[in-house]
């Protein structure tokens, strides 16, 4: 229950861009009044009031976390509202996986806007759980109404050519006036045109300046990303001063220890510690976002919900007290959002899976004449090569490690082993090469593989990768580590394999241990398991792998042969 109270602090207006200090009046979850001190100057000696901060782009379930604990920790640093794609949760269970999340965010005081998911699944490329259709979309629009936008729309060839099937998607939320979220990395001009002018409104995968100001100049609204895998900040932040009134913030993809440790106010302080004019960063963070998607968030205004948080200054944004609806939900970092119960959903069949089912065979994918045991010089690899803080991917050819007639990992090159493993039915592992991981021994494998979250795995011999994959299998979803020396480490998910039914600081503290056991063995990424996780995401190019395949992203189309002579 929200109380009837008042407090002094410099009040930030992101509407007359203003800083004075005031007293704020809550009574009934609304702010009553704010009444002014009498200065115009803000006072050294008192806080900051604003309105709270607003993850414009997210993917709950990759916290690991289902949205209640999601809540619970981002509240600590001042978030008070999220704009969510449940389209993770969706490739598993469908519409119900929607509807979990709905049920399970509606148990704490926090403003969550799910999206319906455009893409179920995301190209007919891969093996998803599940299908959410045109009618699934207007069901979930017309019953649902905090469902509050469609989701990002990946199927940017099909925009671009029309396809009957996804202009009915976007014609659906027109019919029910909801804006449509964007997903083109790397289109630029004409086609960035076009794809805004289909009724797409925002992009979230802007990773170069010049395609951020040709998707601005097409009237598309630009989120600057700085997740726990994808970081586009230093690329997109100089745009903002001329550009601050389409811009705004989002995480995408935050895993649970980078979220324990901070959300949006990281990217605020960091802002402004560049030069950036405080009221136009406030207004990426807070306002741009309420407004856009029509959020029933307060922005500090009399009438409003009591939506607001209290910092210490304007320079690191140290969060006091976050308040929603008038409800002090944190303070000085600890939530004060009671636990709630977790349900386990989950669709996934283990089965069982040997060091010889990720073998490749020259004879066996060329068709070649040749024995095992005789040597081929002129075989050549299709590589796929990954960046740290980036989810796009480059490709080049690479002269084959063959022993026996199978291509093997080539440690010295980094060049490991990838496999996709299909989880929702037993089917060959499709295995690929790729370049990037550092691995040293051992093998990483996680159940979270955007975007159909199949089992992706790496690893630097196929006795580990299998070894890997079997733990996986074995907790019907999670994230493993496997060592050379044999030691095995897991963090089991079992909410749809991709979430924890564990509190939020627990699940951070396990996933800390399964990050620094990956690095352990030689990683140097960021973040191995999310960049592990969007190695089979079809969509961003430019080559990635799915259950069925080597994929050019490019071209749309699957690539012949992962080695060839």
């Amino acid at each position: 229950m929200s109380a009837d109270f008042s407090l002094q602090a410099n009040v930030i207006n992101l509407f007359s861009n203003t800083i004075t200090p005031a007293t704020v009046h809550v009574a009934g979850g609304r702010i009553r009044q704010i009444e002014p001190l009498g200065a115009t100057a803000p006072d050294p000696a008192l806080p900051y009031a604003l309105p709270g901060f607003v993850d414009a782009h997210v993917h709950v379930e990759s916290s690991l976390l289902v949205p209640s604990e999601f809540a619970r920790l981002a509240v600590r640093h001042g978030t008070v509202a999220t704009v969510s794609d449940p389209h993770e949760i969706g490739n598993v269970l469908g519409v119900a996986g929607v509807k979990y999340m709905l049920a399970n965010a509606a148990q704490v005081p926090f403003k969550f806007c799910f999206g319906a998911p455009s893409c179920v699944p995301a190209t007919p490329f891969e093996t998803a759980g599940a299908e959410i259709t045109a009618a699934d979309i207007e069901e979930l629009f017309r019953d649902h109404p905090e469902i509050g936008y469609l989701a990002e729309m990946m199927n940017w060839p099909g925009v671009l050519s029309r396809d009957a099937g996804v202009m009915e998607k976007i014609a659906l939320a027109q019919r029910y006036n909801r804006p449509v979220d964007g997903h083109a990395p790397g289109l630029l001009g004409e086609d960035a045109r076009r794809y805004a002018e289909a009724g797409i409104s925002t992009d979230h995968e802007c990773f170069m300046a010049n395609e951020a100001v040709d998707k601005l100049a097409a009237g598309m609204k630009i989120l600057i990303r700085e997740g726990s895998a994808a970081r586009n900040f230093e690329a997109l932040i100089d745009l903002l001063p001329e550009h601050y009134a389409q811009m705004m913030f989002c995480s995408d993809d935050k895993h649970p220890d980078t979220l324990l440790l901070g959300h949006i106010n990281q990217l605020v302080q960091r802002a402004v510690a560049r030069g950036q004019d405080v009221l136009q960063v406030l207004r990426v963070a807070c306002r741009n976002p309420v407004e856009h998607y029509r959020l029933p968030v307060g922005l500090l205004r009399e009438g409003d919900p009591a939506d607001f948080i209290v910092v210490e200054n304007l320079v690191d944004f140290k969060v006091r007290q976050t308040y929603l609806d008038g409800v002090l939900v944190a303070e000085n970092g600890e939530t004060l959002i009671a636990a709630a119960p977790v349900e386990v959903v989950n669709n996934f069949t283990p089965h069982h899976m040997e060091a010889q089912d990720f073998e490749v065979s020259l004879e066996k994918i060329n068709g070649s004449s040749m024995s095992k045991s005789q040597p081929d010089t002129n075989a050549t690899v299709r590589l796929i090569e990954c960046f740290d803080g980036q989810l796009i991917t480059a490709r080049h050819d690479e002269p084959a490690l063959v022993e026996n007639g199978l291509v093997v990992p080539d440690l010295s090159r980094d060049m490991l082993k990838l496999t996709v493993v299909n989880r929702y039915h037993a089917a060959p592992p499709a295995v690929a090469f790729i370049q990037g991981f550092g691995l040293k021994g051992g093998a990483l494998a996680s159940s979270v593989g955007h975007d159909s979250h199949n089992i992706t795995a790496v690893g630097c011999d196929d006795a580990s990768l299998a070894r890997a994959v079997q733990l996986v299998m074995e907790a019907r979803g999670g994230l493993a580590v496997v060592s050379p020396d044999g030691t095995e480490l897991v963090l089991p998910l079992p909410v749809a394999g991709l979430m924890s039914d564990r509190p939020g600081p627990d699940v951070a503290a396990a996933y800390s241990a399964v990050d620094t056991a990956a690095k352990a063995l030689g990683s140097p990424l960021q973040a191995p398991f999310m960049t592990l996780s969007f190695m089979a995401l079809l969509v961003i190019p430019s080559l990635k792998l799915s259950d069925k395949g080597l994929f050019d992203g490019d071209a749309f189309r699957f690539v012949e042969n992962v080695v060839f002579e």
